[in-house]
């Protein structure tokens, strides 16, 4: 699951949907008269018209192209569409286009086994880079990419498939933002206001979309990509979020899941989503930021920022409190800082990065903490690209699920955990509570289980993962009947398969290649952690990396 930004103010113009007219054959429309028979549950139709779907989008198949210039996909890579129902219990009403890229398996046609989709988590992130694993050779999916093609796609809502959208990009990103720590009661009653604001946004730009934007629908449309690649089966990577909806489509369609490998894990439970689950993150979080603030400690002769996590801590407290009470560069607020901070824990790729630009302000440069904590207000696409993000998770984590509404019970349990986790809470509680007024429909989640037919799913997860805690792959585990649990012990990086961890990878490559798992589940030792010398990421190299991790 992604955590980015703080809200701005509510937009009003009404976001356009993609709508493709088709033409029913005879048995869709026998299918469409069954999907409104008397006594159906709507799952029972929503199952009708995925089926009618699947037929179209099989006999359609995809009209491969080179990619548009400015997707950035370069050749080999190649683009193209994917129809789907708006509503699928009206499977002839109105339609989208799923956007959906390839990449051909490197291999000889005896090596091929079909087609690997891919989900990075979100909710709201892009799979369409997943196909660069291949044209940039990335060394640990050089062995799956002989048998595969790698297929990414935008999910319902995201980028190019019907984005939808809850505010003014430009206004979405500009800094600085409120505070999210609150000192007073006048504090949370402003991010109250603009919580609601925020949701009121997503209702009058989106709100056409909001019913339908459901991680039911969203494994529904992978299906229907599915049968529009020609394949009787799915191949499927999911990360973070992308492990749920890999659960829910396994519960949806266990006898079309020909492999599903899962990485580090949403817990399932439907007592979990989404407002728990939340909650447990923030615990989660405050244990990897320790992680982070022994290994600045440990590094002290290369950053200078502290000897001890205590001493690491009293800086970050004393870097907050300068930029509450002057803004750095006039743009970079507590908010700011805590959403580039938050990579370190998100991810060990992003901790020499994180504790260099800090390293740099302290000896006197402020000009890499600027650049990569502040608003860029000319990257216009990136702009877009945020806040469209922020509306999809918003839109699929409020409607998958029922919210509190009372800000009584709200303000108890983030006011309780914020005592001992002060690190993600508030801010976590702000980006989740427009889902407390969310003007459109909230269901009940999916009892994520297992059915008749489905294979082993390989799950892996690390013990001290934060943005999806390590009891997720535990409870998914034992709801998947026959699945396999890989845990690097000692670990947290958030999407461990692409960690050089020979104990995981072989056995992810085992998987792929030839459908095999251990007898047993397995543990694995940690993966090397990050040394001062090695080279620094950019800004840009981490957002990449959070859509693709």
């Amino acid at each position: 699951m992604k955590r980015t930004a703080i809200f701005g103010a509510a937009g009003t113009v009404l976001t356009g949907v993609l709508v493709a007219g088709t033409l029913a054959s005879p048995a869709a429309s026998a299918g469409e008269r069954q999907s409104h028979r008397p006594g159906l549950s709507t799952e029972q139709r929503a199952a009708i018209g995925v089926k009618i779907a699947a037929a179209r989008a099989a006999h359609t198949g995809i009209d491969w192209k080179d990619c548009p210039a400015d997707w950035n996909l370069e050749k080999p890579i190649q683009c193209g569409y994917v129809t789907v129902p708006v509503d699928y219990t009206k499977p002839n009403g109105r339609t989208i286009k799923i956007a959906v890229d390839r990449v051909g398996n490197t291999g000889t046609a005896d090596e091929r086994q079909g087609a690997l989709l891919y989900n990075p988590g979100g909710p709201g992130g892009s799979g369409m880079r997943f196909p660069k694993r291949v044209t940039t050779k990335a060394p640990l999916w050089q062995k799956a990419a002989k048998a595969y093609d790698f297929v990414g796609f935008d999910p319902r809502g995201v980028g190019r498939s019907a984005p939808i959208s809850c505010v003014d990009p430009q206004e979405f990103v500009k800094a600085p933002k409120l505070d999210p720590v609150p000192d007073s009661e006048a504090d949370k009653r402003a991010q109250r206001k603009l919580a609601r604001q925020y949701a009121q946004g997503c209702a009058e730009r989106s709100g056409d979309m909001l019913p339908h934007m459901t991680t039911p629908n969203t494994a529904r449309d992978l299906d229907v990509i599915r049968a529009a690649l020609g394949e009787k089966k799915l191949n499927f990577i999911g990360v973070s979020y992308g492990t749920y909806l890999g659960g829910v489509y396994a519960t949806l369609f266990p006898q079309h899941v020909r492999r599903m490998l899962v990485d580090s894990v949403v817990n399932p439970s439907q007592e979990k989503i989404w407002y728990q689950a939340n909650l447990d993150q923030d615990v989660a979080f405050e244990t990897r930021w320790n992680d982070w603030k022994k290994w600045v400690a440990r590094y002290d002769s290369a950053y200078h920022i502290g000897d001890t996590p205590e001493k690491v801590q009293r800086q970050w407290e004393k870097l907050r409190a300068t930029a509450k009470k002057n803004p750095i560069g006039g743009v970079v607020g507590p908010a700011e800082l805590l959403g580039f901070f938050q990579n370190a824990p998100y991810y060990d790729s992003a901790w020499t990065t994180v504790a260099s630009v800090w390293s740099a302000y302290l000896a006197g440069d402020a000009k890499p903490l600027i650049e990569a904590a502040g608003p860029d207000l000319s990257d216009v696409k990136g702009n877009i690209s945020a806040e469209n993000g922020n509306a999809v998770y918003t839109a699929v984590e409020c409607a998958d699920a029922k919210w509190p509404t009372n800000w009584r019970t709200w303000d108890r349990d983030n006011t309780r955990l914020h005592r001992d986790h002060p690190f993600l809470t508030w801010s976590n509680a702000w980006m989740n509570l427009p889902c407390a007024t969310w003007e459109g429909p909230q269901y009940q989640p999916v009892n994520v289980k297992s059915h008749r037919g489905l294979p082993p799913v390989l799950i892996v997860q690390s013990t001290r993962d934060a943005a999806t805690p390590y009891e997720g792959a535990v409870e998914l585990h034992k709801r998947l009947k026959g699945s396999r649990l890989i845990t690097e012990r000692d670990a947290g990086s958030h999407g461990v398969t692409t960690e050089l961890n020979p104990c995981i990878n072989q056995r992810v490559d085992a998987y792929l290649l030839r459908g095999t798992v251990d007898a047993k589940d397995v543990v694995c030792g940690p993966h090397a952690t990050p040394k001062p010398e090695q080279a620094s990421k950019t800004k840009a190299t981490l957002a990449a990396d959070r859509l693709t991790p």
